[in-house]
Formats: C-alpha cells, sequence, structure tokens
C-alpha cells in the first residue's frame, strides 16, 4: 500500500507544482454514503457510513464481511442526519473504548445529537453491540448537524455541533451560550461520565437554563464539516460551511485559549451577514476571530461547500510540510492552503481527474491520506 500511496503523492506534487490535473486512483469501493474514515493506531481504517454501521478496511484494500459495529437500528439517518462521528480514545490499545456521534431515532422532526461511548469485544475486529450514551441535545431541524468528534493531545473529546439548521440561524443558536448548538465542545470522557475541562470558557458555569453551557469550547459557527488537529502544534482546524456567499476556515491556536467566536451568524467569513438577533456582536468584528482563509461562491447551484482535512506533517515531501488539504463537495476540486508568513495565507485549488462529491479525508498510521467520495457512494480514493 505504501508504494501506491508514493506514486500517488508524487502525482499530486507534481500537479500542485505545475498546475496539472490531480490524478486519483480508487483503493476501496462497496460502501453506501460514507461520511468519516479513522484508524485506531494500526494499519486497518474505520470507514463510517451514515446509516449506521462501521466497516473496517484493511491494507490491502479488502473490506471485512462482518461490520465493526452496527447501530443501524437506533440510528435517524437521512439528509444530514446519522452516524456521523467516530473517535478512538487515546488509550485504545488497553480500554479499547471509542465514541460515536450519531442522530438518534426519537423523532422524525426534532431526534437528538447523541455521543456515545462503545468497546471493541474480544475479537478486535467486532465491537460490543451496546454503549453507553453520555451526552445527547436537540436538533430543531435536518440539517447543520456537524458530527465530527475527536481528541485532542490534551486528551479530551472535540465535538462539531452545527446551528440547528433552518437557514441563517433562525434560532440565533450559534451566539446563544445556552445551547450547544453552533459550537465545537470539549468534554473529559476518562471517568465513567463525561466531566468538564476548567480551562472550559464557561466551566464554572451553575449551568441552569439562562446559564452558559460548561462544555462550549468555541462558539459562532455554522455547520463545522469536519476538523483536525496539526500534530506539529495542537492547532485546531476547522471548515466551516457558509450560508450564502462564502466558506471559511478557521484556526484555534494550539497554545491559545478557549471561549474564541467564529461570528457567525453576526458574520459569515469576514463579511456581515445579520444585524438581528444576537447581533451585531458587542465590539463588532474585532471581538471575533476571522477566519484565516475564506472563499467566495460560485454559481447558483451547490455553488460552495467545503470538506475539512489536515495539515500534512509526512516526510516524504518537505515543501509540503505544514500545508493544509480541504476539499470542496460543490465544485469537486482539492484545496490548498499555504502559509506565507505574518499569519497570512495562500489559498490554491486543483481538479482531480475525477469529479466527486468530496466528503471526507481519512488519515493513515504512515501520516498519508485517502479521500472518500460519497457520489457514487462508494469509493475511497488514495490521495497521499
Amino acid at each position: 500500500m505504501k508504494s501506491l500511496f508514493t506514486s500517488l503523492f508524487a502525482a499530486l506534487f507534481s500537479a500542485l507544482s505545475f498546475s496539472q490535473t490531480v490524478n486519483l486512483a480508487t483503493f476501496a469501493s462497496g460502501f453506501t454514503t460514507p461520511v468519516e474514515i479513522t484508524n485506531a493506531g494500526d494499519n486497518r481504517l474505520f470507514v463510517v457510513e451514515q446509516a449506521g454501521i462501521i466497516k473496517i478496511l484493511n491494507s490491502d484494500g479488502s473490506v471485512n464481511a462482518t461490520p465493526f459495529l452496527d447501530i443501524s437500528s437506533i440510528v435517524g439517518s437521512g439528509g444530514e442526519r446519522g452516524l456521523l462521528g467516530l473517535a478512538f480514545a487515546p488509550d485504545y490499545s488497553t480500554s479499547g473504548r471509542f465514541y460515536i456521534n450519531y442522530t438518534d431515532n426519537s423523532s422524525t422532526s426534532t431526534p437528538n445529537t447523541v455521543i456515545a461511548r462503545y468497546t471493541v469485544s474480544s475479537n478486535p475486529d467486532v465491537a460490543n453491540s451496546t454503549g453507553t450514551i453520555l451526552l445527547s441535545y436537540q436538533q430543531p431541524f435536518s440539517n447543520h448537524n456537524g458530527g465530527k468528534i475527536a481528541f485532542g493531545a490534551d486528551g479530551f473529546l472535540y465535538i462539531a455541533s452545527g446551528d440547528g439548521g433552518g437557514g441563517g440561524d433562525p434560532g440565533d443558536r450559534a451566539q446563544d451560550t445556552t445551547t450547544l448548538l453552533g459550537k465545537i465542545l470539549r468534554i473529559d470522557v476518562s471517568g465513567i461520565n463525561y466531566s468538564i475541562p476548567s480551562t472550559n470558557p464557561f466551566s464554572n458555569s451553575a449551568n441552569g437554563p439562562s446559564d452558559p453551557r460548561p462544555e462550549i469550547y468555541a462558539l459562532g459557527l455554522r455547520n463545522p464539516w469536519k476538523f483536525s488537529f496539526d500534530k506539529a502544534n495542537g492547532d485546531l482546524w476547522i471548515a466551516d460551511v457558509g450560508q450564502n456567499t462564502f466558506e471559511e476556515i478557521n484556526k484555534v491556536v494550539g497554545s491559545g485559549t478557549a471561549g474564541d467566536n467564529y461570528g457567525w451568524k453576526c458574520y459569515e467569513g469576514s463579511s456581515v451577514f445579520s444585524t438581528n438577533g444576537n447581533c451585531p456582536i458587542p465590539g463588532g468584528i474585532s471581538n471575533t476571530v476571522t477566519p484565516v482563509a475564506e472563499y467566495a461562491h460560485v454559481g447558483s447551484s451547490c455553488s460552495g461547500s467545503i470538506t475539512g482535512g489536515y495539515v500534512y506533517r509526512g516526510s516524504l515531501y518537505p515543501s509540503f510540510v505544514g500545508k493544509y488539504f480541504f476539499a470542496e463537495f460543490c465544485k469537486q476540486t482539492i484545496g490548498v492552503l499555504t502559509d506565507t508568513g505574518n499569519n497570512n495565507w495562500s489559498l490554491a485549488f486543483q481538479t482531480p481527474n475525477t469529479t466527486q462529491r468530496w466528503t471526507r479525508w481519512g488519515k493513515t498510521t504512515m501520516v498519508n491520506y485517502i479521500l472518500l467520495a460519497v457520489q457514487p457512494f462508494i469509493k475511497l480514493k488514495m490521495l497521499i
């Protein structure tokens, strides 16, 4: 598998250097609406299907016949709902614990986002079928569920939560600290139940109906569709899907403090979106964290939708180190963000040799990447 990774990485390197077409090759197929890929610290990849199934993809491209986990009977799937996130505990090799983010089937109109803990069985390729619910919160509309979960270097679980949908955040939820919607959440799952990290911005909240939620780590997000940590410095990169005009890429500096406000719905990108409800923010845009990069929508139908990726920290190509790779779902392109110094970044797009709706980047233990396509619902494309 490494030779395939290497040759395809070289193709991408050539493309980015000389504006040629990015060449991608299919590595595996047979998946239905895949939305997440991750690894458990070994050579296996775990592919999350939206309907509630997690499959194991082996290093030779084969897929295990028996799913790692099937919770489709308790998942409400469709549109932007479903099984959306998977994260293995930092001590997974000894604890066997992993965590999932899914939409339950408690209601067809206002179901719950659920964060639950599961464990692997005595068979390393099959999980125990029942888990423990740690956190749940209601979704008022069918879209903007977020869904990504991942562990930071601090050992805490981070959760991407969309604004609850409805278009234009009609409930002003992203700026409302009494709700978990439109936020990045951070919780400590090392115990039986979850607890609140002391460095969360509202960690001392009384947590009453009108009090800030202590789980909040950052706010002012519309629909963060994937985030990742830069393993070199702990920076948190957040790709936030825009409303009408802009897609944005945000960064939480690893050495910074919690509580950043990314501005939605008062701002879309760095431009004013709304002056109603909780807007304008006191102090204006100076009291928000503006995007590291943003790009405008093009056209009227599916004009822009970002899929977050990773900062490259591999060793094969030093010139790629520090670049942030992402994808554009609507434009079906691959984006690269390059640090040009003084906190400035340049943005470039490349069109691959195949047109797909890219929904997810994944990272292998070799720090190489693969790209997941949702249409035609079956393909894993090897990229780096």
